[in-house]
């Protein structure tokens, strides 16, 4: 009777080792955050059109469901490159607007972080509106480099994290590149279309 209970408590445990083993096989591997990053196609830069190109005979598109900015001479594509937009929330505007700025270091004077009399960040990531400085900090202005401003409330294009999705606050961030050749080949008065196109 002993040995019958042993055999069947070994067998028992083998089959339950064993499905545990083939359910582990068969589960899908949790992704790494980087992974989860969709990673965009790289700017595409028409060389022959980029010759052609000023501030006087460019115009920008930016596609919200594409999360791409276009540099167009007429209807053709001079470049094409990625972008995140407005999240949920805090979504872009779209519309027909124009550059109303140009300023190649520009800081936000709503989003950022609280820093110390040295400079090193005690709090990141803070709203000037919303949050409240901790003693001894002051606020210091996230950096927007080569910021083309859009709307009178600051939304506006320039460098920022691209993770593949709308993310920003509002604004549309492009790649270093993407935003040093837009801010070069645009004036105060450039046309700039946002929308679902």
């Amino acid at each position: 009777m002993k040995r019958i209970c042993l055999t069947t408590i070994l067998v028992v445990t083998v089959v339950a080792l064993a499905g545990l083993a083939k359910a582990q096989l068969f589960q899908p591997k949790m992704k790494k955050p980087a992974e989860l990053i969709h990673k965009q196609e790289p700017m595409k830069v028409n060389q022959n059109l980029l010759k052609q190109a000023t501030p006087d005979n460019t115009r920008i598109v930016v596609s919200i469901p594409k999360q791409r900015a276009y540099l167009m001479i007429g209807e053709e594509i001079v470049a094409d490159g990625p972008v995140s937009s407005g999240k949920r929330g805090h979504e872009s505007p779209r519309g027909n607007m124009r550059v109303l700025e140009k300023d190649p270091n520009h800081h936000s004077s709503l989003y950022g972080d609280f820093v110390d009399h040295s400079g090193r960040i005690v709090r990141a990531g803070v709203s000037a509106r919303a949050d409240s400085a901790p003693s001894g900090t002051h606020f210091a202005g996230a950096a927007m480099k080569w910021f083309l401003r859009l709307t009178e409330d600051g939304v506006g294009m320039h460098i920022g994290i691209l993770p593949g999705y709308p993310a920003s606050h509002g604004c549309i961030r492009e790649s270093v590149d993407g935003a040093k050749l837009f801010y070069d080949h645009a004036k105060v008065g450039t046309p700039v279309d946002v929308g679902d196109f």
